[in-house]
């Protein structure tokens, strides 16, 4: 897929005109509001990739160039910030991020790391001791495949160490869930549950609940649990935007948003509170859709800090707990090729009546199966309704038969991936896959070779909101202790280049704002990160040693460090 270029020469022109044009008036430009000088800048922006000075008036970038022209802006009411050569870059964009989540997850029992499940229980069960009787007790981030055995938990020993809550514990991954007696009760799941279509029950030999639920079966125990109220998602939002401007982000891809979130989102963006510039993408289910695609597209809503214009489907399950849809079965688990959590009707019949409303279709697929049914459904609804420029998009693209690395390009679709699963995963990714299918997982080489961008992201809470962890995956295929030597499959990085635009330019090119956002270019949001060091020179294994010193949206700190 070709994308368009942004006008980011007729900007530069536009400004530099009104510069000579004043100057051949005998009138000095209007000054900036804000001057950011003794920066090393990567612009991103293809005209002039490098510069020393910025410029702000209002919300917009109005210079970017070198310092001594950025003080002939300078007035007497100008704040000028010398970052004494630190690295500044576009602001970072986390192209799939569920905020809501970031939020509620600071509240809930923080399962992640743990390495074993009595240690998942053993927090559990401190939560309880200073919970009131009854309160349900949420958590999330266990993962099986850190414990000895790698097996699932079974609920018998959380149930008898947190008899008197109801505890449901998320996976990792938010595609399994852990109840234990109480929650299931209250949920009234009992041996005679039946599976639902697109999820799992497991169960034991009897054919008793094992207190995990899978994919679709989730709800099954989800539904018994209290609706949180607008106060409550408040709350989780302003607590996860905090934390993201703290690590350089300034804008996300908001995966799967419902109705009444949206509305908590829209009056905080109203109300000038929402410090984030978020595309949100709206729930699939019917009400919604209905409601959304009748409005049609809505952009840079609330000076650029809401756009409500995609719809997020499901077309599979997660690798790591077997749901992703695959061609033929595990490696690790004969039998099972995982689950369709959508059918492939349901997806074709939304991307139609998207199409029609002019809306992107974003679509989660992980297995080799979700992504080709995702391809499918999307080159049928595209002969239903021809449309250029959709910009239709596949959430994850994680593993990919050879045959369908092409078809992104010739349909126009987006692989939107989030490069720190690759590095979360190679531990055990290859039992589930077996040689030859792992060498169509994580395959970024092989799609950019095609002509196609990938937006980078982390998928929070499944990984750290610190959106280096996906830079530095994406340049070396390594964690965080340097491991493999060589990095794992090291044929498929990227370069450093094409690793800040997956988390500036191509997360703007994805969500229809590259006019907007994505590169330091005049006319412009002035959305920007400054970095105690250069990320494009120092050695990969520093990388994560990297603090950042301030957030700016739209020329206003959000997040600057206390010892600078």
């Amino acid at each position: 897929m070709r994308m368009n270029p942004p006008p980011y020469r007729r900007a530069w022109l536009i400004v530099a005109g009104a510069m000579c044009a004043s100057a051949a008036s005998g009138q000095s430009p209007l000054p900036a509001d804000l001057i950011v000088t003794g920066a090393r800048i990567y612009t991103v922006d293809p005209a002039h990739p490098m510069a020393e000075a910025l410029a702000v008036r209002g919300s917009r970038l109005v210079f970017v160039g070198s310092a001594s022209e950025a003080q002939v802006l300078r007035g007497p009411s100008t704040r000028v910030v010398d970052v004494h050569g630190s690295t500044v870059i576009p602001g970072m964009v986390d192209a799939h991020a569920h905020l809501l989540d970031v939020g509620q997850t600071l509240r809930q029992v923080d399962l992640s790391g743990t390495a074993t499940y009595d240690e998942v229980i053993a927090r559990v069960a401190e939560r309880a001791r200073v919970t009131p009787p009854g309160t349900w007790i949420r958590g999330w981030g266990w993962d099986q495949n850190r414990w000895p055995g790698q097996r699932f938990p079974t609920h018998q020993a959380l149930s008898a160490a947190v008899p008197g809550h109801p505890v449901l514990l998320d996976r990792v991954d938010g595609h399994a869930m852990l109840a234990n007696a109480r929650a299931m009760q209250l949920a009234g799941v009992t041996r005679d549950t039946r599976d639902p279509a697109g999820g799992r029950v497991l169960r034991d030999a009897a054919g008793n609940p094992t207190g995990v639920f899978v994919d679709n079966a989730e709800m099954l125990v989800a539904r018994a649990v209290p609706a949180p109220t607008d106060a409550d998602l408040e709350a989780a939002i302003l607590a996860a935007v905090a934390d993201l401007n703290r690590w350089g982000l300034t804008g996300i891809d908001d995966p799967g948003v419902r109705r009444q979130a949206i509305g908590v989102y829209e009056r905080l963006a109203r109300e000038g509170r929402l410090t984030l510039r978020d595309y949100l993408m709206i729930s699939d289910d019917s009400a919604t859709e209905a409601e959304y695609f009748a409005k049609g597209p809505q952009n840079a809503l609330y000076d650029g800090h809401l756009w409500i214009r995609a719809v997020k489907l499901y077309a599979d399950g997660a690798l790591g707990s077997r749901g992703a849809a695959l061609l033929s079965p595990y490696s690790d688990d004969p039998g099972n090729t995982g689950l369709l959590v959508s059918t492939p009707e349901h997806l074709r019949d939304v991307s139609i009546r998207a199409l029609k409303a002019g809306f992107q279709v974003a679509t989660h697929a992980i297995g080799d199966r979700g992504n080709r049914i995702a391809l499918d459904a999307y080159e049928a609804a595209l002969r239903a309704v021809p449309t250029a420029d959709h910009r239709f998009r596949i959430e994850h693209a994680q593993i990919l038969n050879w045959l369908d690395i092409p078809r992104f390009a010739q349909l126009g679709v987006i692989p939107s991936m989030q490069a720190v699963h690759a590095t979360s995963d190679m531990y055990w990714a290859a039992d589930r896959l077996g040689p030859s299918r792992i060498l169509g997982a994580y395959a970024w080489r092989s799609l950019l070779t095609t002509g196609v961008i990938i937006p980078n992201g982390s998928d929070m809470p499944v990984e750290r909101v610190n959106p280096l962890y996906s830079f530095h995956a994406a340049v070396t295929r390594q964690d965080e202790r340097d491991w493999p030597v060589g990095g794992w499959h090291p044929e498929q990085c990227m370069t450093r280049d094409e690793a800040l635009r997956s988390m500036t330019l191509w997360p703007a090119y994805a969500g229809f704002q590259e006019h907007d956002l994505g590169t330091l270019t005049a006319g412009k949001y002035a959305d920007f990160v400054v970095l105690d060091r250069d990320i494009m020179t120092i050695p990969a294994s520093d990388i994560l040693r990297t603090r950042v010193l301030a957030t700016y949206i739209g020329g206003t700190a959000v997040f600057q460090a206390m010892d600078r």
